[in-house]
């Protein structure tokens, strides 16, 4: 089953377009093993997600240990959630030839997300894996984003527009997505304009401050999916005890519920 089937099959079967960003950061987390925090984490929330996103860099930070960590977190997950590689990879081929066989050969995540700043050959080795989901950098979620997303292109319209434009192009085997941030809706709304059909990748709400309604409004495709709505401190750490895991349940059912009124539409 490729990601985008796998996607939709578990976004149907638990109703929910909730993915939750697995991120261990030591400075808030309970006091608790990081590996027994990311169980109890999926344990609780499993039956309220359409897909997890370990982001890499909290597990690099713990050196070798971390990544060993990551692929116990990876074997835990039930195998039919979908699970994204939050890395954010990209260099010149052969060296994103390397970064796709680690993601998506040794680690096996269903999906990585990918800068496309170096423009196609730096893109194309993830795209090769035509059953694996590449999600692109789009129009992110960070204040900075400004500083060269919102930059005119010659053609006349925003450079994040034109990196929307480039990854319909490169989509020939249907296996793109973009990562557009829920702190700007008004650019989600003519980026999903743009690709009516691609997975959406939603960061931004919660601690950044992204507006829900506006997220899944803008995000959804025409069969109100392929929007995957991403929050990870807002329901990691909803609670700093050891009733951490029922938080986090607590919050992630919530969401979910608010996901589903705004989306309007029946499974």
């Amino acid at each position: 089953m490729n990601f985008i089937a796998k996607l939709l099959a578990v976004s149907s079967k638990n109703k929910t377009l909730l993915c939750i960003g697995l991120d261990p950061d030591l400075e808030v987390m309970p006091q608790v093993d990081v590996l027994e925090f990311n169980r109890a984490i999926v344990d609780a929330t499993c039956d309220l997600v359409c897909a997890y996103k370990p982001n890499l860099a909290f597990y690099e930070a713990l050196g070798s240990e971390g990544l060993i960590i990551l692929e116990k977190t990876i074997k835990h997950i039930p195998s039919d959630i979908p699970i994204i590689g939050d890395a954010k990879r990209s260099d010149i081929g052969n060296s994103a030839k390397a970064y796709a066989k680690a993601l998506f050969a040794v680690f096996g995540f269903d999906a990585a997300t990918v800068n496309p700043y170096l423009g196609f050959d730096s893109v194309e080795p993830f795209i090769s894996y035509q059953d694996k989901g590449v999600f692109i950098l789009c129009r992110t979620s960070n204040p900075g984003a400004q500083d060269f997303q919102d930059i005119f292109c010659v053609e006349g319209f925003p450079l994040y527009e034109k990196v929307a434009q480039k990854a319909k192009q490169w989509n020939v085997y249907g296996n793109i997505g973009l990562v557009v941030g829920a702190t700007y809706p008004q650019e989600l709304k003519k980026v999903r304009a743009t690709c009516p059909e691609m997975p959406l990748l939603i960061p931004g709400i919660g601690a950044q401050g992204g507006d829900l309604a506006s997220a899944v409004n803008y995000g959804v495709d025409a069969q109100g999916g392929k929007a995957i709505i991403s929050v990870s401190r807002q329901i990691l750490y909803a609670s700093g005890k050891r009733d951490f895991a029922q938080a986090a349940r607590n919050v992630a059912e919530k969401i979910r519920s608010e996901i589903n009124g705004y989306r309007n539409k029946g499974w």
